[in-house]
């Protein structure tokens, strides 16, 4: 690897550190993304048997925000309703909507910095190959005589070829996994805001 590593010669090193990034962030979104973390299958149906009758005393509301994403959005309707029983559907609506923006901007986090990656590896390989180029043309020699340095000519070709591969090995992976997780994220919103339309109904049988 490190033999791999000198061929490429010194743009290989910008390759390196995007592939690291890439990798910390693919790990991270998994572990921030479980379904669990976000929103767990039967979470609306225990929220609604809880506030069936009334509104859930302050420590169930704060249990249900810590419990995961989609709590923290029906917590938000449950104190928005508490703190104004005459809140009207629109309002208690609008506190929940203002809650799941934040929401979803935590689940979008990182998915930017992802993209870029798979965006500017081909170009940092595109880079190492106009370098390599640069050392092939480099190692003629001058006055147009032929033959050249074939330790110089060998050594361009190597950089342009494995900068090349390199940027193409780390876009593919930061794109394929950057639009999984957007995806996944698309559903996740999804699922939040069916929920919570279907609690926010709910909550506007309890007002006073």
């Amino acid at each position: 690897m490190f033999s791999i590593i000198q061929a490429a010669g010194w743009p290989i090193w910008p390759l390196i550190a995007c592939s690291i990034a890439a990798l910390a962030l693919i790990i991270e979104r998994f572990l921030s993304l479980r379904t669990r973390r976000v929103v767990p299958p039967q979470l609306l149906d225990e929220a609604l048997a809880v506030s069936r009758h009334a509104l859930p005393p302050p420590e169930v509301v704060n249990q249900l925000e810590q419990n995961c994403a989609l709590g923290e959005v029906l917590a938000s309707g449950l104190r928005a309703l508490a703190s104004d029983p005459r809140s009207s559907e629109a309002q208690l609506r609008a506190v929940m909507e203002a809650s799941g923006r934040a929401v979803a901007h935590r689940l979008e986090r990182y998915l930017s910095a992802l993209g870029t990656i798979a965006s500017a590896a081909p170009l940092l390989g595109l880079l190492g190959t106009v370098i390599g180029m640069i050392e092939i043309f480099g190692s003629q020699a001058p006055g147009g005589a032929t033959g050249g340095n074939p330790a110089q000519l060998a050594h361009g070709i190597s950089i342009a070829l494995y900068n090349t591969a390199f940027g193409l090995i780390v876009a593919i992976p930061a794109l394929m996994f950057w639009r999984y997780f957007r995806a996944r994220v698309d559903g996740y919103l999804l699922s939040m805001e069916l929920a919570s339309e279907r609690f926010v109904r709910h909550l506007n049988t309890l007002r006073t």
